[in-house]
């Protein structure tokens, strides 16, 4: 089972650290140990709930090619696996071969990298 300290758990999240301990706090993650870590799984169903809410970004950016993430869903059907990946509020979702997803150890709350190449990159920028 994968774990993440706080602060990677923050990172990934795009949140600060005392963020993310007001979130135990809270009851909307667990922690145990010391240092505290949070089960991946859990991360994982945060990242995929502040995904969904509703809201433009504050800041300006061109997306890089890589996202690193969390995984949030495998699902491997014959010779082909779909893997779904949170990286802030980004869903990434990949189609390898079931074989390179076994090979990985690919499953919920892994910590994995999209890389992505394409011809056609788009730029946005908020209104205003």
């Amino acid at each position: 089972m994968h774990t993440y300290r706080i602060s990677e758990a923050a990172r990934l999240l795009g949140v600060s650290d005392d963020t993310v301990r007001r979130w135990i706090d809270q009851g909307l993650l667990s922690a145990a140990g010391s240092p505290a870590t949070i089960p991946g799984a859990e991360l994982a169903a945060r990242a995929v709930e502040l995904a969904a809410a509703p809201g433009e970004p504050d800041v300006l950016s061109s997306a890089r090619n890589q996202f690193t993430g969390i995984v949030t869903r495998v699902q491997i059907d014959g010779v082909m696996a779909q893997v779904d990946m949170q990286a802030g509020p980004h869903r990434v979702v990949s189609l390898m071969s079931a074989e390179a997803a076994r090979e990985l150890a690919l499953e919920p709350g892994s910590l994995a990298t999209a890389v992505v190449k394409a011809t056609t990159v788009i730029v946005e920028a908020p209104k205003g």
